[in-house]
Parts: C-alpha cells; structure tokens; sequence
C-alpha cells in the first residue's frame, strides 16, 4: 500500500491520558501520535501496563470518567468525517461504535450476551445501525458469518455463546464488525485467550477481511510473534509513549531503541522450547 495515494482513516494526535485515583495522578498515555490507512494492519505493541489498551478504548470514548482525555483523533471514514471524536457527543459516538469503528475484545464472553443466540445478537447489531427489516437482518447475519468463516451458519445462528468454542465466539463479535460494514476493527488482544492453532486461524482471518473487504485494524498485542504474522507496521510502546515505529520488516530488522531490541531478545526461540 501506498500511501502517498491515501488519506488516514484515523488519525491520533498528542494524545495524552491521565487517571486520578484517591488523589494521585497516573499519566498512562503521553502525547503518542500515529496514523491508521486504509487497507493497513498496524500492531501496537507493549508489555503489560505501556498504555496499549489505554489508547484502544480512548478511541471510542469508553474509559472511566476517573480519566482525563486530551489531544485530537480524527475520522476520515466513507461514512462519516469527524474533526475530534474526544469532543463529540453519545448520540454521535453511538453511530460510530460498532458501525465505523468495532472492537474485538481479549474475552468475547465478556461481550456477548449468555441469554441470547448468537444470531439474535448479531441481528441486534443490524437493526441498531442499519434500516432494514429483521428477515433481512437475518440474511446479513448469516452472510457475515460465513465473511467470519464460521463453518455451518445457519446451524451456528441459533446456537448460544456457551456451545461455542473461544475461537468460534472470536469469530461471532468479528462477524458484528463485518455485519455493520464497519471500516476499523480495534483488535485488543485478540488472540490471547485462544490456543496457537486457533489463534493462527484468527490472524489469518485478519489478513482476509484486510485484502478483501477493505478493514483497516489497529491490533494491540504483547506477542511479537503475532506482529510478524500479520502487521504492516509496528508501533512500539513504553511507559505510555511510542518510542518506534515502521515498517514491520524494517523494525525486527533493524530495531533502533533499546526496549524494541529487548522485546525482541525476549521471544522464544527453538532451542528455548526444546
């Protein structure tokens, strides 16, 4: 991808949050800006606590009202164009979450609902965002889950999160994304809770709706080895700032800062595992 023949779909800049907390002050993010393109799959990569879900969720609005939030993300989408999404309201926010913007999440069981069919969900999703009747909801439905690969839909519809695998309920919230023809997909953690050959399967799904229908994702992980599966760029954060970043191949290369090449040290290697 070129990017000299594109416009960000997402752009981030001085982007700083801080929580307080029983009168203390914790600075998690501090003034990090990064852009995300069309058709791009850019990893933001840290250790426990560097700030990398912090900036996911800052996106979206959805931090505690503990946090404070400064500095500009913007949003050049086929949908919509929003000049500061940090300053707009819920009723415009809620056309942007799950429609132009969606988040897989660590733990899909912490999303979706037990009580509910995984199809009466997805519906759900539909009818939130889209003026269509619920047999037509349906069919999109259905459609998105095989965008989703999951096998047998029409059988998977009716089916409750608790009979589904982790990876399969992965898949669920990945097909509300692609249900919405949503343009961003924040992806945090996605692949943890999962084992490798599940997790493999998932980031190879990543790629396809990346080629094929066009998603630009923003994949928050900790797992190098999942940086070099599927990213296009790499973003390196500590301690609330990003201290690299570049081009996927240029960064494992090449690392310039000390705590990239300590990430990097850290992987595991075959001898490591015999």
């Amino acid at each position: 991808m070129d990017k000299k023949l594109s416009s960000p779909v997402l752009s981030i800049e001085n982007l700083s949050v801080k929580f307080h907390v029983e009168n203390q002050t914790v600075e998690a993010i501090r003034g990090i800006s990064f852009e995300l393109y069309p058709r791009e799959i850019v990893a933001l990569v840290g250790e426990s606590g560097s700030g990398k879900s912090v900036t996911c969720y800052s996106i979206l609005k959805l931090l505690p009202k503990y946090a404070s939030v400064s500095g500009k993300i913007s949003l050049n989408s086929k949908k919509l164009r929003i000049d500061n999404i940090l300053k707009e309201d819920e009723s415009t926010l809620r056309k942007i979450r799950g429609n132009i913007i969606s988040m897989v999440f660590q733990e899909p069981s912490a999303v979706l609902n037990p009580l509910l069919t995984v199809g009466e969900q997805i519906v759900e999703a539909i009818l939130a965002h889209q003026n269509v009747s619920k047999t037509k909801a349906k069919e999109i439905a259905i459609e998105s889950m095989r965008k989703a690969h999951i096998p047998e839909p029409e059988r998977r519809f009716y089916q409750y999160p608790h009979e589904l695998s982790g990876g399969l309920k992965q898949r669920v919230v990945i097909a509300i994304a692609v249900a919405n023809r949503s343009e961003i997909l924040l992806a945090d953690e996605p692949t943890t809770a999962l084992d490798v050959t599940v997790s493999a399967q998932i980031l190879k799904l990543f790629k396809h709706l990346k080629e094929d229908l066009g998603l630009s994702i923003l994949l928050i992980t900790h797992d190098l080895g999942v940086v070099a599966e599927v990213a296009d760029r790499v973003l390196v954060i500590y301690k609330g700032e990003i201290v690299e970043e570049g081009n996927v191949f240029d960064v494992f290369d090449n690392p310039k800062h000390p705590y990239t090449k300590k990430l990097l040290e850290s992987r595991p290697t075959i001898s490591d595992i015999i």
